[in-house]
């Protein structure tokens, strides 16, 4: 039998802790996100794996937020985050930076996300688009790949939320491995 373990069982790290262990180096870039609470479980997730940085461009709206607060439970004060009035700004920085931008995105030429292979020495920037638009073409073309995330049913989109817990795992694992 599997016993559910208690909170103060977890291990979980302090705050200052969490700000002084070596980062995923991978920067999570949100292109112009309307949902608050996509907003929120972003910084949640990136909390999970130690993300470097998350890029709030655009529309996204920043902590101090209520609504982001309720998804991301605290994980604003851990990850470090800044905000981009345009997602080109934030990419032209990151690419000046030796970041390898990646769109997470369909397009002609994608790679598929378990076919997506580099070194675990490269810094990764990773962007998601807009719940209804998707990664703007501009911002497309500034990247250096983009990663597809394989789908076979009848819906050919998932919750942003959702697609960034699968690629940061499967980032995460393809780095530590």
């Amino acid at each position: 039998m599997n016993r559910k373990l208690k909170n103060e069982e977890l291990n979980r790290i302090s705050v200052d802790e969490f700000k002084s262990t070596i980062k995923t180096p991978i920067v999570i870039v949100l292109d112009n996100i309307r949902s608050l609470n996509n907003i929120g479980s972003v910084f949640r997730t990136a909390d999970s794996f130690l993300i470097e940085a998350v890029y709030l461009c655009g529309i996204t709206a920043q902590p101090p937020h209520r609504e982001i607060q309720k998804t991301a439970l605290g994980a604003t004060e851990t990850i470090e985050w800044e905000y981009f009035k345009s997602t080109v700004d934030a990419v032209t920085e990151l690419k000046n930076k030796g970041y390898i931008i990646s769109a997470i995105e369909q397009t002609e030429n994608s790679t598929t996300l378990n076919n997506f292979k580099f070194s675990s020495k490269e810094k990764l920037a990773i962007i998601f688009g807009n719940e209804v638009k998707g990664v703007e073409q501009d911002v497309i073309n500034l990247s250096d790949t983009v990663i597809e995330i394989p789908q076979y049913g009848t819906k050919h989109s998932l919750n942003i939320s959702v697609s960034v817990g699968i690629v940061v795992w499967d980032l995460f694992n393809k780095i530590n491995e």
